[in-house]
């Protein structure tokens, strides 16, 4: 069974929904291998890549937020986190373009290391406060997922991924993805969000054939 997941670097509901993901793939007992493959999406696709902007001051233009209004939300968004495990640390991030980024995680695919690059990149952003926009720091992180660093460096200089990029982009095109997290379970089913786990994992049973419990 194949899982195709799209997802952003910087949404905080994409690495809430890869844990909850990851908690049906263990309650999962269906005999049946699972491969999940991770997608790129962008959110701001638009943005500079050479420039950073503070995310709250982001979300307020974006949504006509007040500094307040963004900071419950933040609230709010680190209890979620923090009820699947993870320590958000939401206040002075920046926003980026994350092109880069996701051309890591492509390379580390390439190597065997999707899921192990696009875990550390979230939790580098999220958790640690740490740049996935700075090519040098780009670079330190892929070292530390066990990438050579200097190929990520070249990878990064030649936009060795970037057709693989846009290969992403287009297939979300296709299939009308306009949030992420989006799954794709089997190339049947799909859910868009970063549902609980009994959602997951009745779509895991479904697509496996088995029947889903009342």
């Amino acid at each position: 069974m194949r899982v195709d997941i799209w997802s952003d670097i910087v949404c905080p509901w994409c690495y809430i929904g890869k844990r909850r993901f990851e908690q049906a793939l263990t309650r999962f007992e269906h005999s049946v291998p699972v491969i999940v493959l991770h997608h790129s999406f962008q959110l701001n696709a638009g943005a500079a890549r050479d420039q950073t902007s503070d995310r709250r001051e982001m979300l307020m233009r974006k949504y006509r937020l007040t500094a307040r209004q963004v900071e419950a939300m933040d609230e709010r968004m680190t209890e979620t986190a923090a009820a699947e495990g993870l320590d958000y640390h939401l206040e002075g991030t920046v926003t980026g373009n994350t092109a880069a980024a996701h051309q890591l995680v492509h390379l580390a695919h390439h190597h065997g290391l999707q899921d192990t690059m696009l875990e550390r990149l979230y939790r580098a952003y999220f958790v640690e406060q740490r740049s996935i926009f700075d090519p040098a720091s780009l670079i330190g992180l892929a070292g530390e997922t066990g990438l050579d660093s200097t190929e990520a460096a070249a990878a990064l200089r030649d936009e060795r991924y970037a057709a693989a990029l846009e290969r992403d982009l287009d297939a979300a095109r296709q299939l009308r993805i306009t949030g992420v997290p989006f799954f794709v379970i089997d190339g049947r089913l799909s859910v868009s969000g970063a549902q609980p786990p009994d959602v997951f994992l009745d779509m895991l049973n479904r697509a496996a054939g088995e029947p889903i419990d009342a």
